[in-house]
């Protein structure tokens, strides 16, 4: 063994006023054994590789019973011709390391101790074992305590797995020396180890700490699976500043996480409305079986008190991990299909009426004769506007001629002398959507003319139809600019507001002709969306 207590223990000691002292010659740590009992001595952190050797030099044979194992040296049992220095050595491309240990054999039972322990009166403190490297190998059967060569009667929960026992808020009387015994079992014999401490308690006022509180973890329950990775988190509330006589740390089924390659911690302090708590994460590589179902306690010691958050790492059940799995991956085609739907919803249902044209079977038309009425301002003077102009000849191109759409468009469709507002309403009747063109300059100025009244008139049918009925569908399409809604009907604000306007633009946005042709291109395929799905050239097919 090093003689060194593990991280942890060490660091804990140091935070409630404990300070530990080492008999040393020179640079030789010294270990006082007991007849009879097994004695391990560690050397390096990496025991690969490692030369031991009695005395001064490489020359000197170990004695009977003494062997390697591992790098590591056994005892096996120590014997009073045991007493004597021993050596090791690695050597590296760089250096040779080497350290000296001097073993001191005695008959008692209970050895004297290699280690002086101080503590302040009325402190809760507690004592290592001081057999790591036994714990590490999974060598211990029992653990036992002594107090000045007498057995102590203590209960379980006052000594941890790996042997360190708990003491509460000490006085005078428990000054002594205190002898951790183990039971191991070697090749299959039995055995017994001891290593003492000698344990002074002092006099002094301990400092006012505020009361501990452990936030998480309190009995909770993780589901991991076994050879992946987990981790954990503990938060506890520590008072109004940070304190360096605070620690915490992790023990697995009451041993110290240092035990376990596959475990790793931390903590640190935070700061959250003036309040301190303590935050410690053990990182866990690769969950192993015995990590499993097995208490898992975040320690979080002052030198007044100590409270312990309880964690356990459950297996997640393979059938529910698959349903899990696949409702995740249900969960994601389905957000991906939304997805393209939502951005490709036009494309998608311009093809699926495509394809479906071609292996329909002529549909009724419900006696609709027109797919959509073209309501639109004409000027007076007989100049087509542009607004005019993208009604009478743009719109007709693309969906008569490239679609087969058929539009009614007054003044374009209607017969010579017949009234108007008869002719108007019957066409309305006959079709299945109404396009309401609208334009900055489509509500005129002054006096009203016939051709305003009339395009009153056809909003004012139409949409009556619309909002009671819900036929025709209207589609509102804005050219050449934005509007300004406010000097419209409500019907029409109401439309726009519902469902949107399409806008249309007859002047290239700057130089940019890549962007209108796009633009142009997105418009005709979002009023096809909206235009009936079979046009009624379809739904009366020619004999």
């Amino acid at each position: 063994m090093t003689g060194l207590a593990p991280r942890c223990v060490l660091l804990l000691l140091l935070a409630i006023g404990v300070t530990m002292q080492h008999n040393h010659s020179g640079e030789i740590d010294t270990y006082h054994v007991s007849v009879g009992h097994v004695f391990l001595l560690s050397c390096l952190p990496d025991q690969t590789e490692v030369m031991w050797s009695r005395g001064d030099g490489p020359t000197e044979t170990l004695p009977t019973d003494v062997e390697v194992r591992d790098g590591l040296l056994w005892f096996l049992p120590v014997e009073m011709s045991h007493h004597g220095a021993y050596i090791c050595e690695k050597r590296d491309e760089t250096e040779l390391l080497k350290r000296t240990f001097r073993v001191s054999v005695s008959n008692e039972d209970c050895p004297d101790p290699s280690e002086d322990v101080v503590i302040t009166e009325g402190i809760r403190g507690g004592l290592p074992c001081k057999q790591t490297e036994l714990f590490g190998l999974g060598l211990v059967r029992r653990i036992r305590w002594m107090k000045d060569c007498n057995l102590e009667e203590l209960d379980k929960e006052f000594i941890s797995a790996d042997g360190f026992m708990w003491l509460p808020a000490v006085s005078q009387r428990d000054a002594g020396k205190y002898t951790c015994l183990t039971d191991i079992t070697i090749d299959g014999r039995n055995y017994t180890t001891a290593r003492s401490i000698q344990m002074t308690v002092k006099n002094g006022a301990p400092e006012v700490f505020p009361e501990l509180q452990v936030v998480k973890p309190q009995e909770d329950v993780f589901i991991v699976q076994v050879g992946k990775r987990a981790e954990l988190q503990c938060l506890a509330y520590t008072g109004f500043s940070e304190s360096e006589e605070i620690i915490m740390f992790w023990t697995i089924d009451g041993v110290l996480t240092d035990a376990y390659k596959e475990l790793n911690e931390s903590w640190r302090f935070i700061h959250n409305r003036g309040k301190v708590y303590g935050q410690s994460n053990l990182s866990i590589s690769i969950v192993r079986h015995q990590f499993l179902n097995v208490p898992i306690h975040c320690n979080v010691w002052s030198p007044v008190e100590a409270k312990f958050g309880l964690a356990r790492l459950k297996e997640a059940d393979p059938f529910d991990f698959h349903v899990i799995v696949t409702l995740c991956v249900t969960a994601s085609i389905f957000i991906l299909l939304m997805a393209t739907f939502f951005f490709f919803k036009v494309d998608l249902v311009l093809a699926h009426r495509k394809l479906t044209r071609h292996f329909s079977k002529p549909q009724v038309s419900h006696g609709k004769l027109y797919d959509a009425y073209v309501s639109v301002v004409q000027s007076n003077t007989g100049q087509l506007t542009e607004t005019a102009k993208f009604a009478l000849q743009i719109l007709p191109e693309e969906l008569e001629k490239k679609h087969g759409f058929s539009l009614y468009i007054q003044g374009r469709d209607g017969c010579p002398g017949e009234a108007i507002h008869d002719a108007i309403s019957a066409a309305l009747h006959q079709c299945h959507t109404m396009i309401i063109i609208l334009s900055p300059d489509g509500k005129a100025k002054g006096t009203r003319s016939l051709c305003e009244t009339q395009l009153l008139y056809e909003q004012e049918v139409g949409l009556y139809d619309a909002l009671t009925q819900n036929d025709p569908k209207i589609i509102l399409v804005e050219v050449d600019g934005p509007l300004d809604y406010s000097q419209l009907p409500e019907s029409l604000r109401y439309i726009k507001r519902k469902q949107g306007a399409l806008k249309w633009n007859n002047v290239l946005v700057g130089t940019n002709k890549l962007t209108t042709f796009y633009s142009k291109r997105n418009f005709w395929k979002n009023l096809q969306y909206h235009m009936p799905a079979v046009p009624v050239r379809r739904l009366h097919p020619v004999p």
